[in-house]
């Protein structure tokens, strides 16, 4: 059963940069899509990046694109999400997921099979 667990989190003020790490394990790390979502209070989830099995391609939604890069580690079997230039708007859990699922529908919360528990990222203005 895959586990994935969020760390990382805190509190940063605006303009400032946060990387959060994701360790997964119970399952082939390598072969799995790796994710990032965010919730906000009163908000749905949304799709903030994703990055493919082979850490070759990339996907970022437009409210971050330029500001957070995804990256992965095989070796310790972890991603990370390097948040930069914070804004007021970007807090929110934070939310690592994994999935098998064909790359085509990364942006999609249903095709992500396993999610981890959150990390709180708050950013002070």
């Amino acid at each position: 059963q895959v586990q994935l667990r969020e760390s990382g989190g805190g509190l940063v003020p605006a303009g400032g940069s946060l990387r959060l790490s994701c360790a997964h394990s119970g399952g082939t790390f390598i072969r799995m899509h790796m994710g990032w979502w965010r919730q906000a209070p009163g908000k749905e989830r949304e799709f903030v990046g994703s990055i493919n099995w082979a850490g070759g391609d990339t996907d970022y939604a437009d409210s971050v694109k330029g500001r957070f890069s995804i990256s992965r580690d095989s070796a310790k079997d972890t991603v990370y999400l390097q948040m930069n230039s914070l804004k007021a708007e970007d807090a929110a859990v934070y939310y690592c997921s994994a999935t098998r699922a064909p790359w085509a529908g990364r942006r999609g919360s249903q095709a992500w099979d396993s999610w981890g528990q959150g990390a709180q990222v708050a950013v002070s203005s």
